[in-house]
């Protein structure tokens, strides 16, 4: 088989600059690549420690037809997006405070799962769901 690896994860935003501030001040991604032209625009956002895996925030209009971007903007508004987004970390604890107090919504914090890992909950500003898993 093939060499295959994790690339791009699109998603779809309501309001990019608001979900850039998420995350990066609250997550600790930085900013790849700023993409704008014809009133649409998309992030590209990722972490040193891992290249090539690469997160895109763009609103519901970016790169699609206007209906399209109609019945996106309707999902996202309710928070029915994809999703969730999850994300690693080897210190939940601290890694839920540090995101609790950028004043995101809190959906869940730091537990035991049933299935496994011990992790907590968030909704981006956007509505989309983001887990944190702790990998002690």
């Amino acid at each position: 088989m093939a060499d295959i690896r994790f690339g791009y994860f699109p998603l779809t935003v309501d309001d990019v600059d608001e979900a850039l501030t998420f995350y990066r001040d609250a997550l600790g991604l930085t900013v790849l690549n700023d993409v704008s032209g014809n009133g649409w625009r998309w992030l590209s956002m990722g972490l040193p420690e891992q290249p090539g895996v690469v997160l895109v925030l763009s609103a519901p209009g970016a790169g699609r037809s206007p209906d399209d971007a109609d019945a996106l903007a309707r999902l996202v508004a309710k928070g029915a997006g994809p999703g969730p987004v999850v994300f690693a970390t080897s210190d939940l604890d601290a890694t839920f405070e540090r995101v609790r107090a950028t004043g995101a919504e809190v959906l869940q914090e730091p537990m035991d799962q049933p299935w496994g890992p011990r992790d907590c909950a968030f909704r981006d500003p956007a509505g989309n769901l983001v887990r944190i898993n702790g990998t002690a």
